[in-house]
């Protein structure tokens, strides 16, 4: 679930906005009038959007925009002729008068596209630390040098241990040599 904040500097409009968001199902965290109080609550999430009006009592939408993490995104809901043109990086507008349909469309693929990048994320291998691709070639030497294997046989070996194992390289190297050092 996408943690959703909305901030408008009049607080019946956010809970408005706040409102028509719950009833189209969406979860909002929490409901914010000021840029200090956003960047607080942003404090607790990794990741986000958060649905805004462009100006607040202690900064406009380009500076709040800049202080959010950047995992972050920003719906700006407002007047066109308030948006800096393009818009920010992480920034989608929508002009008002708003619409309903337009504002949970847009907030629904804006949803999806931070789950597909969490997944994509996800789905990225750890980086291995260089201790661990020292371990790994450590043992595909040692593989290598007592059963006549070639680097690539070695790595191979040591993959397939790890998959049938269901334990990682590193971990599959540690037993390699501990098993070849008795």
């Amino acid at each position: 679930m996408t943690n959703i904040i909305v901030a408008f500097s009049k607080l019946d409009d956010a809970k408005s906005i706040k409102n028509i968001l719950m009833r189209s199902g969406f979860q909002v965290i929490s409901v914010c009038t000021t840029g200090s109080q956003v960047l607080s609550t942003c404090g607790d999430w990794d990741n986000g959007i958060l649905v805004s009006g462009y100006r607040f009592a202690d900064m406009m939408y380009e500076e709040l925009r800049e202080c959010l993490p950047a995992t972050m995104e920003m719906l700006l809901v407002s007047s066109p002729n308030h948006w800096i043109s393009p818009a920010p990086k992480g920034v989608v507008c929508l002009p008002m008068p708003l619409k309903v349909h337009d504002l949970v469309n847009t907030l629904e693929m804006m949803v999806q596209a931070q789950v597909r990048r969490r997944k994509r994320l996800k789905a990225q291998p750890r980086a291995r630390s260089e201790e661990e691709r020292i371990l790994i070639e450590r043992a595909k030497a040692l593989l290598m040098e007592r059963n006549s294997m070639t680097e690539s046989e070695a790595h191979r070996y040591i993959q397939k241990c790890s998959m049938d194992s269901g334990t990682n390289m590193v971990e599959t190297a540690q037993m390699v040599m501990s098993l070849i050092n008795i």
